[in-house]
């Protein structure tokens, strides 16, 4: 048995409101210093206030560490779970503040975001060390490597895939969120998007698929990724048959539940398509023994796996990839959580 690098596990994520007076505030906190019209902030703060102001990420979230608790302790790893946020409580900053004082000296993180972009990865990287540094002798944070291509997390969301189609044939339609054009082609978002889209289809044995893009928040003068999944709802034949899977997605957050469930699904009833949409992979068996692999690996316990044309994702990410936006539009992620 190696000697354990790591003495602890960070789950970092979004954040969002628990209440309806913490939606203003969260919301002003994930834009600061971004030139976001008020209209647009008050927009997505109904789609809160349509599930009673409290976003189902951070619940999600808890059941997620609990079950990680229950997975790591079966296989005999000892290593306390903590949970900080990049944009509301528990925010980084405090978690970090309290892993050291617990005698954290250095943590493992897992970032609940699956595919390679600015503010899906590089940004959380910057997450971190803008806390540390605001942290005296705050432990040091390494996170785990990208997962998109990892067997367990295919198996996971192909078993909510045929779980959705029931035994019937129909489309898949894959979605994730669409990101402005220039910061695609800075990273590898779309290869490793179609990919694991790829890999899913494949382990479900259908062949009609196709990737498509959701919760665009930009200006309408700036190319974001597309086509949008309304877009390809209006477009199918009355009658068609479609499962809408969220690929890009861990956990059924608002972006999830508001953009498909009601206004995908709206759209859908009004074109007279059967829409189903499968769950994301949540707290599925599958994807907590992924997550404990990705653990192990980091503690020489098992080697890094991966399916399909590409090897696993490296443990540190290369110098410069996925760079900020030289500018900022309205966020890609204004209604994660």
């Amino acid at each position: 048995m190696p000697d354990l690098a790591y003495d602890a596990v960070l789950v970092l994520s979004f954040g969002g409101p628990e209440k309806p007076d913490d939606v203003m505030p969260f919301l002003e906190n994930v834009l600061r210093g971004r030139n976001v019209p008020r209209e647009r902030m008050l927009a997505v703060a109904e789609h809160y206030h349509h599930f009673g102001g409290r976003s189902p990420i951070n619940d999600h979230n808890r059941a997620l560490i609990a079950a990680m608790e229950r997975e790591l302790a079966s296989s005999g790893l000892q290593l306390p779970i903590y949970w900080g946020n990049r944009n509301w409580h528990p925010l980084l900053t405090d978690t970090l503040r309290q892993m050291r004082d617990d005698g954290v000296r250095s943590a493992l993180a897992f970032v609940t975001s699956i595919f390679s972009s600015y503010s899906g990865c590089r940004q959380y990287l910057e997450n971190i060390e803008q806390a540390r540094a605001q942290v005296d002798s705050a432990p040091q944070i390494h996170k785990l490597r990208a997962f998109y291509n990892h067997p367990l997390f295919i198996e996971a969301q192909a078993a909510e895939v045929r779980d959705a189609l029931g035994g019937h044939r129909a489309r898949i339609v894959f979605t994730a969120h669409s990101v402005p054009v220039a910061m695609a082609e800075t990273s590898d978002y779309q290869k490793q998007l179609q990919e694991s889209c790829r890999l899913v289809a494949e382990d479900v044995g259908i062949g009609d698929w196709r990737l498509v893009y959701q919760s665009r928040s930009g200006p309408p003068g700036q190319p974001w990724l597309e086509p949008d999944i309304a877009d390809v709802l209006r477009e199918m034949e009355p009658g068609a048959d479609v499962v809408v899977v969220p690929v890009g997605f861990v956990s059924d957050h608002i972006e999830v539940i508001y953009d498909l469930d009601i206004e995908a699904k709206a759209i859908a009833r009004e074109r007279g398509v059967n829409m189903v949409r499968a769950p994301t992979v949540g707290v599925h068996p599958k994807f907590l023994r992924m997550i404990r692999e990705l653990i192990e690996e980091r503690l020489g316990l098992c080697r890094p796996r991966s399916i399909g044309q590409y090897p696993p994702s490296q443990d540190a990410c290369r110098a410069g990839c996925c760079p900020a936006p030289a500018r900022r539009p309205a966020p890609e992620r204004v209604t994660a959580g």
